[in-house]
């Protein structure tokens, strides 16, 4: 219903990353050079892997909803592994309803969840492997599943929050089958074993990524730094926080904070009595109640990103609602008798304050930044057509994959494109100029400060010597190779 609530809105493929994971994903098989090496080196392969040959299919391509499809599914997974998740650490189907609902009911996922972005595989992979890390903590199992690795390897090439997700998810478990009675020296072989799995996964990523561009870990580059986050971890800290109210209310924000702290203290300290004797009742450990915290640990990848310089993004906060949705639950999984009414009114309290479906919800207010420039390139791209001789046309994929997307419409392929993963012909256009490669130059001229070819023609102005600008419209201009005359 939420798919078909933004589809029709017009809002599916209204985020630029939207569209742009559906250009690498088709790009694998349509481009210049066809090849695994496609696939890229910023992004985590596994979504574009998985949609690459769905989107072959012009109709899927254009409207993503091979991708939408994944992105519903991976959403039902998630709210099933977090319902799971806190009725296995704490026993209360209470908690286990308010948190899936929690997360459910937020706008911000539930717009994520009807677009082709790679957050909602996130959601699903990351909730899942926390739930196969606790159900082993808390069983009498020694060796881990194999099954666990792997869902261990398909988070770590999805997106990098799963990375401090399964790093954290992996000692919490250790120390619950720890203090479960298990010995030491046995949990550290279980996960000696297990961490070859995210190890793997990292190292393939890193060996793609340099047998692709020749570069280990792209880390920068992509952005223009903000110097208000830069090198401040005290002033990223409340950006993080002041983002996570934004995107689920300040009363969220409350009930995970303490949600977490009650955790942290049932499952570290003395535990009371009445605790104690309630858990064991369910059949369940105190310890186990740290579980859930796991998944707020993906608040390391946007705390090191804005640090690091990368502009604010409020999306890189969404994955911290799926944590503080399974903190809340499992707090009030502790109260008992009091879990019914507790859990209504939190629920009530927060819905109240952000809304489902709010066309005001950040996530649908930073998917459109883009709109306004996505008509003015409409007169470039009437532009193109009109005067296109089926010539190569060179652009930088990192900064226009959005608008290749968009460009299907009008008739053009991939395979049109001279961009990034066309190797050394790229190369040899981006360091020697355009003009004997290409016919046409699209250069995005403000957006991050403006592309890697409109800062090569500001560093060296003859560039796009041999090349005439015909038309500009939303921050890209058009340049048209002069037609050379005989004497």
């Amino acid at each position: 219903m939420a798919a078909a609530i933004y589809w029709k809105a017009g809002l599916s493929l209204s985020h630029y990353d939207a569209k742009a994971h559906l250009v690498v994903a088709r790009r694998i098989l349509d481009s210049l050079t066809p090849s695994w090496e496609q696939i890229g080196a910023v992004w985590l392969p596994l979504p574009h892997v998985l949609n690459a040959l769905p989107v072959q299919v012009d109709w899927f391509y254009q409207t993503g909803a091979s991708a939408i499809l994944l992105s519903i599914v991976s959403f039902a997974v998630t709210v099933a592994c977090l319902s799971a998740l806190v009725l296995r650490v704490t026993g209360s189907p209470w908690g286990a309803a308010l948190a899936a609902a929690l997360f459910a009911a937020n706008p911000n996922v539930l717009y994520l969840q009807s677009t082709p972005m790679t957050e909602p595989l996130l959601f699903a992979l990351s909730s899942l492997l926390v739930l196969q890390l606790a159900q082993w903590a808390m069983s009498d199992a020694g060796p881990i599943a194999r099954a666990t690795g792997w869902t261990i390897v398909a988070a770590c090439l999805t997106r990098y929050e799963a990375w401090p997700i399964v790093g954290t998810a992996m000692v919490l478990a250790a120390w619950v089958k720890w203090r479960l009675g298990t010995p030491a020296s046995g949990v550290m072989r279980q996960m000696v074993r297990l961490a070859r799995y995210p190890a793997g996964a990292v190292l393939f990523f890193m060996a793609m990524s340099y047998a692709s561009i020749g570069e280990w870990f792209v880390t920068g580059g992509f952005y223009v730094p903000d110097p208000s986050l830069e090198g401040q971890p005290l002033v990223v800290a409340r950006a993080i926080l002041s983002g996570v109210a934004d995107l689920g209310g300040t009363r969220l924000v409350l009930a995970a904070a303490v949600s977490a702290a009650v955790l942290l203290i049932a499952a570290v300290a003395v535990v009371p009595a009445m605790t104690s004797d309630l858990l064991n009742s369910r059949r369940v450990h105190p310890a186990a109640l740290v579980m859930p915290l796991a998944l707020l640990a993906s608040a390391a990848l946007p705390f090191y990103a804005f640090v690091s310089g990368h502009p604010f993004r409020i999306r890189y906060e969404v994955p911290l609602l799926l944590g503080c949705a399974a903190v809340i639950g499992a707090g009030v999984g502790l109260a008992r008798r009091r879990g019914a009414p507790l859990a209504l009114i939190i629920l009530t309290a927060v819905i109240w304050q952000v809304r489902p479906f709010d066309r005001s919800a950040p996530m649908i207010v930073e998917a459109q930044l883009d709109r306004q420039n996505g008509i003015g390139r409409q007169a470039v791209t009437a532009c193109l057509r009109e005067g296109y001789d089926g010539t190569t046309i060179m652009a930088s994929m990192g900064a226009l994959a959005h608008y290749m997307q968009e460009l299907s419409l009008a008739g053009f392929d991939l395979a049109d494109f001279l961009h990034e993963g066309s190797g050394p012909t790229w190369q040899a256009a981006y360091a020697y100029g355009p003009v004997a490669f290409t016919g046409w130059v699209l250069v995005e001229e403000a957006a991050e400060g403006g592309d890697m070819l409109q800062h090569k023609a500001r560093a060296w102005p003859d560039f796009l010597q041999g090349f005439e600008r015909v038309c500009a419209g939303g921050n890209v201009a058009l340049y048209r190779r002069i037609a050379r005359t005989s004497s």
